[in-house]
């Protein structure tokens, strides 16, 4: 199995275009050692030719830039990506779906009901994509059952019911139900090697830390270190918690989680512009890398 990670950035990116917080203004005059970062997503393929897109950034017109190996290659119009999996109806993974109207046919769109409802409904983005080709849509069961998807020949997908939050213009908004938001077991029935992906995590259950335990690579929810960081900025009194993220520094936080677990390789992933870990050289970093987890970049490749 072969993973792209095309955005590594949680919504706005980094730099944010409106935010002079202490990383965004160090990053732009080159005054911290970080790297830009687009929206989280990340594409997946058994052959390294065909592609699932987990995710649809708003970024994703310079992600497909950025990767040449997803750019029109067979037909005058095309891409090698051949499905789209949908994690949750937030705006940084789905508004890219408007920048793919153009393929020249139906896609494929794996989600589960609590998404497609907020996509055709608070966020309409599906039935404006029917005013174009449109979409087939794929249920994504919430019971924890395993699906294959055509295009993508000896993978096996699980989605794992996340504790997280809906978007604001979903009826489930502090009132979450399943579907609202999963993590996605993806395995390799070749290698037998499996991957966890959940870009957003605001409890860490004991099913999803199962789930974890027993993955060989984790790409895991990496927003905040702190709960209140975006306080700390002066951007907002609104608490991780309150987003849905699970912060990384305090007792409980993803760092303990994942520092307790021999098995996997681990990453942190759709990473605030507001979080210290993006300056490499802060003692927050070092403190990651210490405890043998990575953070994830624009560009990087994963094998299983």
């Amino acid at each position: 199995m072969f993973v792209h990670v095309l955005g590594s950035g949680a919504g706005g990116g980094f730099p944010q275009w409106n935010c002079n917080c202490t990383n965004c203004k160090g990053v732009r005059e080159g005054t911290i050692k970080a790297s830009p970062r687009t929206q989280s997503s990340i594409a997946i393929s058994a052959n390294g030719t065909d592609w699932i897109l987990f995710n649809a950034s708003p970024d994703i017109k310079k992600q497909l830039d950025d990767f040449p190996t997803l750019q029109p290659a067979r037909q005058v119009r095309d891409t090698a990506i051949t499905a789209i999996v949908i994690t949750d109806a937030q705006i940084d993974h789905v508004t890219g779906m408007l920048t793919l109207r153009e393929h020249n046919k139906p896609w494929d769109v794996y989600t589960t009901n609590a998404v497609y409802e907020d996509l055709t409904t608070g966020f309409p983005v599906f039935n404006i994509l029917g005013h174009f080709r449109g979409i087939n849509h794929h249920e994504i069961a919430t019971d924890e059952s395993s699906f294959t998807i055509p295009t993508a020949e000896g993978l096996v997908f699980t989605a794992v019911p996340l504790k997280s939050e809906a978007p604001p213009y979903s009826p489930h908004r502090h009132n979450t139900v399943p579907g609202d938001n999963i993590g996605m077991r993806i395995e390799d029935t070749r290698t037998g090697k499996n991957l966890f992906y959940a870009p957003g995590l605001g409890v860490a259950e004991p099913h999803v830390m199962e789930y974890m335990a027993n993955a060989d690579v984790v790409l895991v929810d990496g927003t905040v270190w702190t709960d209140d960081e975006m306080s700390h900025e002066g951007i907002s009194n609104k608490r991780a918690q309150e987003m849905g993220h699970l912060d990384q520094s305090s007792k409980g936080g993803i760092m303990e989680i994942l520092s307790g677990m021999d098995k996997p390789r681990k990453f942190l992933i759709h990473i605030n512009n507001t979080n210290p870990i993006l300056n490499e050289e802060s003692p927050q970093r070092k403190t990651l890398e210490a405890a043998g987890i990575e953070v994830s970049y624009d560009g990087m490749d994963i094998e299983l």
